[in-house]
C-alpha cells in the first residue's frame, strides 16, 4: 500500500466502460479508487498481514497528519458491507483505536 489517504486525494482514472451508478460522486469514486489501492496491496497477503499493513499505514497517516478521523471513518464505511459480523467489529476496534492516535 503505497499510501493510505491516496484514494481521497487522487481522481480516479476516466474509464468509459466503467458505469459511474452516482454520477460525478466523489464518495463514489474515492471508494472505487480504495478497492483498487487495497486490491494491489492484498495481492498474496494473508489476513493477518493485510490488517498489519492497514494498521501500519494509518498509524503512519495519523502521526504526520495526513490522515483524520474522517478519513478513518469514510474507509470504515467502504469496507464495512464487506465483511462479516465478526470482522466488522475487528475493524471497528482499529479505527476507534487509530482515532486516538
Amino acid at each position: 500500500m503505497k499510501d493510505f489517504k491516496s484514494y481521497s486525494e487522487t481522481p480516479p482514472e476516466n474509464n468509459p466502460q466503467q458505469e459511474n451508478k452516482s454520477g460525478s460522486d466523489p464518495a463514489y469514486n474515492n471508494t472505487v479508487e480504495l478497492a483498487k489501492v487495497l486490491t494491489k496491496a492484498m495481492a498474496g497477503k494473508n489476513e493477518g498481514q493485510i490488517l498489519r499493513t492497514i494498521i501500519a499505514e494509518a498509524e503512519r497517516g495519523k502521526r504526520e497528519g495526513t490522515l483524520s478521523n474522517a478519513d478513518l471513518d469514510n474507509f470504515y464505511n467502504a469496507l464495512s458491507p464487506f465483511l462479516d459480523g465478526f470482522k466488522k467489529r475487528k475493524l471497528k476496534e482499529v479505527i476507534t483505536r487509530l482515532k486516538g492516535i
